[in-house]
């Protein structure tokens, strides 16, 4: 009885605006889920929202005991959860189930399974934080980005070459946002973003080079497969530049997102009433997924729209406000991997959603169906509630 009151009195002290917003988005998350799957009255719903309420649950339950077990007990073993991470992400390779030709998922029970990336983020995260995080660790200098960029290098092959290469580039500006709270010379992180947009140049010049230049393409073809770029990765980002190309092929996804947002107007057409989503022209396999926030702009507007993104605002400023009141580095540079994670799932999704960005396949946190994703994300804002429930000031201006 001691051992759950002192346990509910650590859970009085969360972060409520973080612990609020996040409760409202999953609730959302399951909401339009039904919706995306919804067709009429007539015809049986398929049983994704079911399946989201008990991965929403799991979640829930790694939330609580990840809010109440000590972050720095967490990060003192984060060698151990990064060496496991790499283990599956090796594992799922040589093991793991094959679906539209990517190998992400491992099989445990019948026809559950888990996504080694999603957790290997998390761990990514835990072990730059105890890393870059040390006492009287020299953290300003080239040996701190260099050691950085080689522990996320190995998650990021491993998991490119499943492939998927929008969870392999994400780990860049999450390592990129953690080096800077670290205090990394901004000289050194200005070399590292120029270096970035120069390579990220030369690889879209070699992609939209004339197809006919003759025996300077095979050069060029060279190039772009020891960069990693396959064909579908070129179809994806021509079709985002060239959607009306190809309308019914590689732009298909793009226009009809697009369509959806628009279509939804100040107020939405309602629940249930999503006109893309109802006859269809919004993909059935992607709108609970990737593109379930088209489906929540058409049925709730732009007021709709706007409200969800305050929601992940909120779970960000929170995430943040955490961050600076924390008690030591480390704490500070967990919470920054993680929100900066978050941030950058819903940017990248929320822009490849109204085509800003070629489509990329980020889901949306809290919203996106999928249970690996679920469990994980719960998972990281309990890390972050740790951090919050442990640190000693309530007033984040003591250490700015």
């Amino acid at each position: 009885m001691n051992g759950l009151i002192k346990h509910l009195k650590l859970l009085a002290k969360m972060n409520w605006p973080l612990t609020l917003a996040t409760a409202a988005l999953t609730t959302l998350g399951v909401l339009f889920i039904y919706s995306a799957c919804y067709v009429s009255e007539d015809r049986p719903v398929r049983m994704l929202y079911v399946q989201q309420i008990r991965w929403a649950l799991a979640g829930l339950g790694a939330f609580l005991v990840l809010a109440v077990f000590d972050y720095r007990r967490w990060l003192r073993h984060a060698v151990w959860l990064y060496g496991l991470a790499l283990f599956l992400l090796v594992f799922v390779l040589f093991f793991g189930v094959e679906i539209y030709g990517a190998k992400r998922w491992i099989r445990i029970f019948g026809d559950a399974g888990i996504q080694p990336a999603e957790f290997a983020k998390i761990a990514v995260v835990s072990f730059l934080a105890f890393w870059l995080g040390r006492p009287g660790e020299d953290t300003g200098g080239w040996k701190a980005v260099l050691t950085t960029l080689g522990l996320v290098a190995a998650p990021m092959a491993l998991v490119f070459k499943q492939p998927d290469m929008g969870t392999a580039l994400i780990f860049l500006p999450v390592a990129f946002v953690m080096m800077f709270v670290a205090g990394v010379r901004w000289r050194i992180l200005a070399t590292i973003v120029g270096v970035g947009i120069l390579a990220t140049g030369l690889l879209l010049g070699a992609l939209f080079l004339p197809e006919r230049l003759g025996p300077a393409q095979a050069p060029v073809e060279n190039t772009l497969r020891l960069a990693g770029v396959r064909d579908y990765h070129r179809e994806r980002i021509v079709g985002f530049i060239h959607a009306d190309k190809d309308p019914m092929g590689a732009g298909w996804n793009k226009i009809q997102s697009r369509i959806a947002i628009g279509s939804g107007g100040t107020w939405g057409k309602g629940y249930l009433n999503g006109t893309q989503n109802l006859l269809g022209y919004l993909p059935r396999t992607v709108a609970p997924t990737d593109f379930i926030f088209s489906v929540i702009a058409e049925e709730t507007g732009f007021a709709g729209s706007v409200a969800t993104l305050f929601l992940f605002a909120t779970v960000v400023a929170a995430g943040l406000w955490t961050a600076l009141a924390a008690d030591d580095k480390q704490g500070q540079l967990l919470c920054s991997g993680l929100v900066a994670l978050l941030f950058c799932h819903v940017s990248v999704n929320v822009a490849m959603t109204v085509g800003l960005i070629p489509i990329t396949g980020l889901p949306l946190p809290f919203l996106s169906y999928g249970g690996s994703f679920m469990v994980a994300t719960l998972a990281a804002m309990g890390m972050i509630q740790s951090v919050r429930i442990r640190s000693r000031k309530d007033n984040v201006f003591e250490v700015v």
